[in-house]
């Protein structure tokens, strides 16, 4: 590789060096690239085949001056945020060549920003504005560079969230907890018993690399620990609200069934039992017995060999997963926004009640990462899904079981489908039968009814007004569609389509089962105008990745 490659390609490398010829040398061998930087040009080898020089970040010592610096670096910092630069660092070094004692920058602020979000002239305007400002603070020597750089928080958030692929890896139910697998779930750090459901993941177009996951603002920030004010980040000297997934709760349960004397490996020991006396009827293999015997024996030898094969599965997952219950090794990423919860607004008078959580980088396995598809197997047989979801013959032309039980989110059932669906429920009449992954209740089917319901929130939340939702209804021979825990959760019809996030549900047991949903097309609206180019998570094939 020679000196002017410095492994970018061509178009990636000049998109900088047109207009900064040493973008990629001021640094080097760092990946961060420099956009522009004030004072001195820094001395670079010559030659097709010369290798730039190495530099290396020296610490800066001057007491004296460390009152000034930090007084002027808050000033850089609040004139950043009004410039609305989309800074990530910015730091006080000194420069040397390897292997030198003297730096020869002794004194140079690097201001990192988010790549591709800064133009040159948008560069040299920063570094100007900076460099002014240092002088005029007595840091007659500073020179300042603009740099692409990221950050990333180095605190122990733990390892990342588990990939997950029921057809390769055992017990993807016990399993599901801890991947980043629909739906998520999620809870504030500070308070982790505050558990909701992440619904989808999102992209920000563009250069823009970061993913977000919606859910609900009262699972984001809980109304009875914050003030229903709403919150964005735009810089990053904001403190961050961090989220964990899984919950506290689901966390704690999932743990608990893995053990030794949880619930799923006591039903494969009982399992066991109960298989054991049939071998001992059936005996050994003795020369010429009838096949019938040879069968059930065979039978009866698989299936107890299963049950100790998933005993010592569990035993190996709890053993990866069994650090987790420290909140602190489950942070996932930070609330990005959270609407303040409102009843009645917009045009068509839905709640408001949504949040964006922007994920951290490192958390996430990247080549096992699932996208926007909903595990709808948990519990649920192919059988009871397809009979549940196409339950009349003549509505079946459509019928497509999700490969590997994950179901695509894909496209949106706009509010002339909702009131006017076109599937056919048992009773062969038209509903729209939609499922849902909750963090709590896992998957259930509902009907979603072509009205909308008037809901009056009160207390804790402190939002006594009333609200208007639409209504998912139970099947009377089904479980309840939604339980405490699955707020946020995405709701589809059964071929993919996003009908609603689940906020709400009611009465209480001893009343009709209801939950409430927003309608997708609304919340999407109110996305796509805060967030101009933000887009779902594109489509994740899903072969195999090795390596």
């Amino acid at each position: 590789m020679t000196s002017n490659d410095n492994g970018k390609g061509d178009s990636g490398a000049r998109r900088l060096t047109d207009n900064y010829p040493p973008a990629y040398t001021d640094f080097f061998p760092s990946l961060i690239p420099c956009i522009f930087k004030t004072g001195t040009v820094w001395e670079v080898r010559r030659g097709i085949e010369a290798w730039p020089f190495i530099r290396e970040a020296r610490p800066v010592y001057n007491p004296e001056k460390a009152e000034d610096w930090r007084s002027v670096g808050q000033v850089i910092c609040k004139v950043m945020d009004t410039l609305e630069i989309k800074w990530t660092f910015i730091n006080p070094l000194a420069y040397a060549n390897d292997g030198e004692a003297e730096p020869f920058c002794p004194f140079v602020i690097v201001i990192g920003v988010r790549p591709s979000t800064v133009s040159f002239a948008r560069a040299v305007e920063v570094a100007t504005a900076a460099e002014k400002m240092l002088h005029d603070a007595g840091f007659a020597e500073a020179e300042v560079a603009v740099v692409e750089g990221e950050t990333t928080h180095s605190v122990a958030r733990g390892p990342k969230l588990l990939p997950f692929d029921p057809l390769l890896y055992h017990l993807p139910e016990l399993r599901k907890p801890f991947t980043s697998t629909l739906g998520l779930s999620i809870a504030p750090l500070k308070f982790p018993h505050y558990g909701g459901t992440g619904a989808l993941f999102y992209r920000f177009g563009g250069d823009d690399k970061r993913v977000a996951l919606l859910t609900c603002a009262h699972v984001a920030r809980p109304p009875p620990e914050y003030p229903n004010t709403g919150t964005t980040i735009t810089n990053t000297s904001q403190p961050r609200e961090e989220i964990i997934s899984p919950g506290s709760g689901v966390c704690a349960n999932a743990l608990k069934t893995l053990t030794a004397d949880g619930q799923y490996v006591l039903d494969q020991r009982r399992s066991i039992e109960a298989w054991d006396p049939v071998l001992v009827r059936l005996g050994e293999p003795v020369p010429n017995e009838p096949a019938m015997f040879t069968e059930r024996r065979a039978e009866h030898l698989s299936l107890v060999a299963g049950a100790k094969k998933n005993i010592e599965q569990a035993k190996a997952l709890y053993t990866t997963v069994q650090d987790r219950a420290d909140p602190g090794k489950r942070v996932i990423g930070f609330v990005l926004h959270c609407e303040p919860i409102e009843v009645s607004s917009g045009l068509h008078g839905f709640t408001k009640d949504w949040a964006l959580i922007e994920l951290y980088d490192d958390m996430i396995d990247w080549n096992t990462f699932r996208g926007n598809k909903v595990y709808v197997a948990a519990g649920v047989t192919a059988s009871q899904y397809g009979n549940t979801m196409w339950p009349q013959a003549a509505d079946s032309a459509d019928y497509r079981y999700p490969l590997n039980g994950l179901l695509q989110a894909n496209g949106i059932v706009q509010e002339d489908e909702l009131r006017n669906p076109q599937h056919l429920d048992v009773h062969n009449r038209k509903c729209l039968v939609v499922v849902k992954n909750g963090a709590t209740s896992a998957t259930t089917f509902g009907r979603v009814n072509g009205l909308e319901s008037f809901v009056r929130y009160c207390s804790p939340h402190g939002i006594n007004e009333t609200s208007i939702e639409f209504a998912v209804l139970r099947f009377s021979n089904h479980r309840r569609f939604s339980e405490p825990g699955d707020s946020g959760s995405i709701v589809l019809d059964r071929t993919g389509k996003i009908v609603g996030v689940l906020t709400g549900g009611g009465p209480d047991e001893d009343g009709p089962d209801v939950s409430y949903i927003t309608p997708y097309f609304d919340i999407h609206a109110q996305l796509t105008a805060k967030f101009p180019g933000i887009h779902l998570h594109p489509a994740i094939n899903q072969g195999f990745v090795f390596g």
